[in-house]
């Protein structure tokens, strides 16, 4: 699916994509701190058609200082579910998205009818490594782009752009820097083992930015879940394997049924 020809709707103070009109669950997806609709274009082209498949884009970049952390975005993904009374959600998200999955899991377990984390932080993830990107290093942002996948190739020079614009954005670097920040600082340790609702996990064998044991971990302390491995494979298995990826959460979701 082309994004270009994805609608980005707008109601009230939430945007937002609304694709597939499928009688099943409601799936909502949720896009880390460097996200964007190209993150998810395989997934909402292959599962559109039997769910109705949400994107809330996230204002990670739009909200106050005092809000531009987690709890902020949690108040913002509740404020959205019910703006659309929406109901029994499956919600998939990835790297800080993945974070937020959790955090809403935690908040409304009622209403949350399976978890699929990617590459999700909550217990630990790497950070920038040797520090921010200076502004105008293009190589440095290339590269560190890059390093989120297995294979480098996956980083378009589209993605790479993207994210040298942010960093390059004064406002949103520091909106960047408040996230992650925000996200390191949350750990959720002591209360994942809380979530009893279905999970999956679908995690890179070479992810580097929340490494393997990432996911041992959280396999570890969920009561009700599995985790599936996919091998050559970074940070955002949605995007360097899609048809592995939308396989293994197709199969999940039917036992679910």
């Amino acid at each position: 699916m082309d994004t270009t020809s994805i609608q980005v709707i707008e109601e009230e103070n939430f945007k937002f994509v609304d694709e597939g009109k499928g009688n099943k669950d409601t799936m909502i997806l949720l896009h880390g701190l460097f996200g964007a609709l190209s993150n998810f274009s395989d997934l909402l082209n292959y599962f559109s058609t039997k769910y109705r498949v949400l994107i809330p884009l996230l204002p990670i970049y739009s909200s106050s200082k005092e809000k531009t952390n987690l709890e902020g975005l949690l108040e913002y993904l509740l404020a959205f579910i019910q703006h659309k009374k929406l109901h029994h959600v499956i919600t998939v998200g990835n790297s800080l998205g993945g974070h937020l999955a959790l955090k809403y899991a935690l908040a409304d377990q009622e209403n949350n009818r399976a978890m699929i984390l990617t590459g999700s932080s909550g217990l630990y993830e790497e950070g920038m490594g040797d520090g921010y990107p200076k502004k105008g290093d293009y190589q440095y942002v290339k590269e560190k782009t890059e390093y989120t996948f297995y294979d480098p190739k996956t980083a378009t020079k589209a993605l790479v752009d993207e994210v040298f614009d942010i960093i390059n954005d004064r406002g949103k670097a520091l909106s960047t820097i408040y996230m992650a920040r925000s996200a390191m600082k949350d750990n959720l340790r002591e209360k994942v083992p809380s979530i009893k609702i279905p999970s999956l996990l679908i995690w890179g064998k070479q992810d580097t930015i929340t490494p393997p044991f990432v996911a041992t971990e959280f396999e570890n302390l969920l009561p009700n879940v599995q985790l599936k491995w996919i091998d050559r494979c970074g940070h955002a298995p949605m995007m360097e394997h899609p048809a592995t990826f939308n396989t293994i959460l197709s199969e999940f979701l039917k036992n679910l049924e």
